[in-house]
């Protein structure tokens, strides 16, 4: 694969250049912590270490829980009205900010700086939901229930809860959890990835400025240590998780050990499936961006490509030409497609992958490894890589690789198509491109997944409908953000009331009925 030469506009916000080391947040303000431990923070782009974040320790998390827990009555009391305020205003200061975190993302991650804007944007609309949250907490009210009885509910905050977040999304999947556990009188403690933490202060900090009390929102930086001390902290009574499916399976299986409510969301394998009826060139497009967007480090990039009878013919083509000619280069500048992937291991884990497909046998079409980026040969660049003739008994079909590598599998039917994807372990994201309805009525009926689109590559749910898959994409009965979000972050209180003139004399054996 030739190396891509830059002719382009570079972004008009300047790069993230910080290099202090990256601290907690704790009770409204930047605390060092307790631990000497640190972990290099690398720009991916370049190769180079960047910065290094605090590895945080146990004691460290007791001092935010502590700092959440006395603040978290008056939080709760604090009519909801007043809650939405407060979000509208952080909501305003995201919008401020928007480029200045983009580049910050940019910077750490490796995505390209407009994937980086609407990454914000995304996680926008979910705080923007929160604002309505006065609505959302409304609950159910019955008149003469039974004889002088009424029965209402309510729903109110869990008290102290807390967010394990990954590194491919650092504001976008932060933002599917604390606007809603906050909104809905929680504080909330967020645990980011080490790889790329920086964008948790920056939202640490507008959310106090937006008037947030402190100690209702923390940040504690750190590894394993202090996961497993928010999973065993008697004060946390919810955890949000999203990343890969054994560390999903293990926080949902702790977590519960510790009687805490888990919501843990876990890795995926997206399919697309492609009818010989679909508008080619279209579904070309949808395919390479879903592909191999963020550089394909996304729990809903598509990472196979179901090509139905003549479909592929007419789809490969140009799916290679495609992957050849991507726009490969540091993602500051405004014309780039991909950018480098977040860690040179992460770059490792990849390119061996695409060593494996080629061992056990899928006809290697475009070769990926070995990308250098003109101008920034140390960073963490592959190419594009498309695979033909996948089997399901390949590694490179079970397995997530969570990088810029497709592959195609052939199939002869919508049938064969559907029975595919529902015998994969995962179910996170899928979807069918075709022009007739009929096709796409039975595709969205029959398919296990938890997330489908039918000419949507990439079919993550709008803030207001929830996000999450089927099977082991997803540990938990709750979807993240939405109504369901809202639900997870509150208990239902159920209260029956009866005044004295209705209560006769004498003892009651009896359950109150309507009779």
């Amino acid at each position: 694969m030739k190396d891509q030469v830059s002719t382009d506009t570079l972004a008009a916000q300047p790069r993230y250049t910080d290099s202090s080391d990256i601290v907690n947040f704790i009770n409204g303000e930047l605390a060092a912590s307790r631990s000497e431990r640190k972990q290099d923070v690398f720009n991916p782009s370049t190769g180079e270490v960047a910065r290094k974040v605090v590895l945080s320790t146990a004691e460290d998390l007791n001092a935010a829980v502590a700092a959440a827990k006395a603040a978290a009555p008056a939080w709760a009391d604090t009519p909801p009205v007043r809650r939405a305020r407060i979000m509208n205003r952080f909501l305003a200061l995201m919008a401020e900010h928007t480029d200045e975190m983009a580049a910050m993302i940019s910077a750490e991650h490796g995505k390209v700086f407009t994937d980086a804007q609407g990454e914000i944007a995304r996680g926008m609309d979910v705080v923007e939901f929160a604002c309505g949250i006065p609505q959302l907490l409304k609950g159910d009210y019955t008149e003469q229930i039974a004889n002088g009885i009424d029965n209402w509910t309510m729903r109110q905050p869990l008290g102290v809860v807390a967010g394990i977040t990954p590194f491919n999304f650092p504001v976008m999947v932060p933002c599917w959890m604390f606007p809603m556990a906050i909104a809905s009188g929680n504080a909330f403690i967020l645990k980011p990835s080490e790889r790329d933490p920086s964008a948790s202060l920056l939202m640490a900090r507008l959310l106090k400025e937006a008037g947030l009390p402190d100690g209702v929102f923390s940040v504690v930086q750190g590894d394993k240590v202090v996961v497993d001390a928010i999973l065993e902290h008697e004060d946390i009574a919810a955890v949000s998780f999203v990343g890969s499916t054994p560390i999903a399976q293990y926080i949902y299986e702790r977590g519960a050990h510790f009687g805490k409510r888990v919501q843990a969301l876990g890795g995926a394998k997206n399919h697309m499936i492609v009818m010989p009826d679909c508008d080619i060139e279209r579904t070309v497009d949808a395919l390479v961006g879903a592909a191999y967007g963020s550089a394909g480090e996304r729990c809903m990039a598509i990472s196979v490509a179901v090509l139905v009878g003549s479909a592929g013919e007419k789809i490969l083509p140009l799916l290679i030409e495609r992957t050849k000619t991507l726009k490969i280069k540091d993602g500051m500048h405004l014309d780039a497609e991909m950018g480098p992937v977040v860690t040179k291991e992460a770059l490792e884990r990849i390119e061996n992958y695409i060593a494996i497909g080629v061992e056990q046998g899928a006809e290697l079409l475009v070769d990926g490894r070995g990308f250098k980026a003109e101008g920034h040969e140390n960073g963490f660049y592959t190419g594009g890589t498309l695979f033909d003739k996948v089997t399901p008994e390949m590694r490179i079909y079970k397995e997530e690789i969570f990088g810029p590598v497709l592959a195609c599998v052939h199939v002869n039917d919508l049938g064969e198509a559907v029975d595919l994807v529902n015998a994969h372990e995962f179910g996170n994201g899928v979807s069918c491109f075709t022009s007739d309805g009929h096709t796409a009525r039975e595709f969205a009926r029959r398919i296990q997944v938890g997330m489908v689109g039918v000419n949507v590559p990439i079919p993550v749910p709008m803030a207001w409908h929830g996000f999450g898959g089927w099977k082991r994409s997803l540990f938990g009965d709750t979807h993240a953000y939405g109504e369901e979000g809202v639900r997870f972050y509150t208990k239902q209180k159920s209260i029956m009331q009866r005044w004295p003139e209705n209560i006769e004399k004498g003892n009651e054996f009896v359950m109150p009925t309507h009779g």
